[in-house]
């Protein structure tokens, strides 16, 4: 296995793109639990090029029922991108000075569970939650100031590397 980088920019662009739209090509999971994450995989993806499609525990999408529950899961994505041995996205939790455009957001409103995942497409020279712009789902936003959110909890995933096959 090698590594390559995680484009950036790519994803930023795609976040934009469909911030407010549905790409056709992905399932909308609105009405039923949220397309918050769903939205925050094909960011990842358009970053990433590439998917893990390792049954139960990859992360990919063929269709609304051929599907990692990381692609659409909250808690599977974070378990994902951090433990990633195969072939796709990597990240490392970070704390806030090391967030850069393309990285996820995820937010517990409760303090217990966390239940969205935006998508990092712009931080300020020194980051703080009113200079981290976001794009997302289910809400659908662009360019939304992080601490717009009325959360409890917040942990970011800084997306280090691509490993390919």
């Amino acid at each position: 296995m090698r590594t390559k980088p995680y484009t950036r920019e790519n994803a930023v662009a795609y976040a934009h793109k469909w911030a407010f739209g549905r790409n056709p090509r992905y399932y909308n999971y609105d009405n039923i639990g949220g397309d918050c994450t769903n939205f925050a995989s094909q960011v990842l993806y358009a970053g990433a090029g590439n998917m893990n499609f390792t049954y139960t525990f990859g992360w990919y999408y063929r269709s609304a029922n051929d599907r990692s529950p990381a692609w659409t899961g909250v808690e599977y994505l974070h378990s994902f991108l951090i433990n990633n041995k195969g072939a796709g996205p990597v990240a490392i939790p970070s704390d806030i000075s090391q967030v850069m455009p393309g990285d996820i957001v995820q937010l517990s409103f409760d303090g217990y569970s966390f239940g969205h995942s935006p998508v990092i497409v712009s931080v300020g020279d020194s980051p703080s939650p009113s200079n981290i712009l976001v794009a997302a789902h289910t809400l659908d936003t662009d360019n939304f100031p992080l601490n717009a959110y009325l959360y409890v909890r917040v942990r970011f995933l800084h997306v280090t590397h691509v490993n390919v096959w």
